[in-house]
């Protein structure tokens, strides 16, 4: 789907969506026992609820402030209402519950930490209020500026644990599991599209973790092989984002995880490459690319001429920047494989993809911002 690069994004200078929490937000988050990986299935009281709310209100109105300041032209709410990027969404889908990993699942962070799964127990469908709409309802309140939503990957709802973790009892044929979930995200996007959103991002760590030779094992132990599973992600996403009206951008963002600095998985895209770039309908990809755990650019050959790269140079795990020299040089190299006009930057994950955040501060995050802003108006003439 061609999209008009005056009017549409991602923007030459772009980010992933997530900013540092607040310490009041951490705090109130804690005392109220929204911490670790299934914190998110904790039911709140009607005054806790409200007290976290305003709380969250008020670190939104920040960040928005925040990134208007730094000169960014895309706006998002930092993900200040959840405690992970993914689970507290996933859990929120009607039917689907986070359990911890079963011995043998084995989906480690380089932290020694391990993820939930989600399981299917019921019927699926959108929670009330949505995903992400009422989110976005009002981020959109506190900006004139384009807002992008984030949304977990519809994966997440199935590969991690397979067909085991999707009863029986309730699909029995899980075609009719794959088309409810599907139409979870179709409806989804189709009612922020009526509200005014034309930015939807999906965050998808699936994927990347294929680029692993031990998550390609892993798939093997729940009886998916890696290649097939890597098509069921293209289906998937695709399907979620089918219904999408021609002014809505749905771009994809690939790392290999990011907890707190730590990752789960390492490997260059070239196993994943040709199904990721021709399978995956997706106006535009985030391609983690910070470091030698994500290999080269050769993957980027298959890339088709009509979607947008937008290349994930600058790290959110670490303090360190690379120099504007350095950035430029791999934009060229980059730029070998995919024209020039089709790519765009920013930095390879978000600040803060739990409410613990990474090991950075906020001066850091202004100064990686700041610099993909001066390399992108070096390399497009604006950002």
């Amino acid at each position: 789907m061609a999209r008009d690069r005056k009017i549409n994004p991602p923007f030459r200078a772009d980010h992933v969506g997530s900013f540092l929490r607040p310490q009041r937000l951490i705090a109130a988050r804690e005392k109220m026992g929204l911490t670790g990986g299934l914190a998110s299935s904790k039911k709140l009281s009607d005054q806790e609820a409200a007290e976290l709310k305003k709380t969250e209100d008020d670190a939104i109105r920040d960040v928005v402030k925040f990134e208007e300041d730094c000169g960014l032209q895309v706006i998002t709410d930092g993900e200040m209402r959840r405690g992970s990027w993914a689970y507290d969404l996933i859990n929120s889908i009607v039917g689907l519950e986070l359990k911890e990993q079963t011995e043998g699942e084995g989906f480690t962070f380089t932290s020694g930490s391990k993820p939930p799964i989600a399981h299917a127990v019921g019927k699926l469908g959108r929670p009330q209020g949505g995903i992400v709409l009422k989110d976005y309802l009002y981020t959109k309140t506190l900006t004139d500026r384009c807002v992008k939503v984030t949304m977990p990957t519809p994966t997440l709802a199935y590969v991690r644990g397979g067909r085991a973790a999707v009863s029986k009892d309730v699909y029995p044929d899980i075609e009719e599991y794959f088309h409810d979930l599907m139409k979870v995200y179709q409806d989804e996007i189709s009612e922020l599209a009526a509200n005014g959103c034309t930015y939807v991002q999906i965050d998808n760590t699936d994927s990347a973790l294929l680029c692993d030779p031990k998550f390609q094992e892993a798939s093997r132990r729940v009886g998916m092989d890696p290649q097939d599973q890597l098509s069921l992600h293209g289906r998937l996403i695709s399907g979620a984002a089918a219904k999408r009206p021609d002014n809505v951008t749905v771009s994809m963002h690939l790392c290999r995880g990011n907890g707190q600095g730590a990752w789960l998985a390492e490997g260059g895209y070239e196993y994943i490459a040709e199904k990721l770039f021709n399978e995956f309908d997706v106006d535009a990809f985030f391609l983690e690319y910070d470091s030698e755990r994500a290999g080269d650019f050769q993957p980027l050959r298959f890339v088709p001429k009509d979607k947008m790269v937008v290349l994930g140079l600058v790290t959110t795990k670490t303090p360190e920047n690379d120099d504007r020299d350095t950035l430029l040089r791999r934009i060229e190299a980059a730029a070998k494989y995919v024209p020039a006009e089709n790519l765009c930057l920013s930095p390879q994950c978000g600040f803060s993809s739990g409410a613990r955040g990474n090991p950075i501060t906020v001066e850091d995050t202004r100064r990686k911002l700041d610099l993909i802003q001066e390399v992108a108006r070096e390399v497009w003439g604006s950002s």
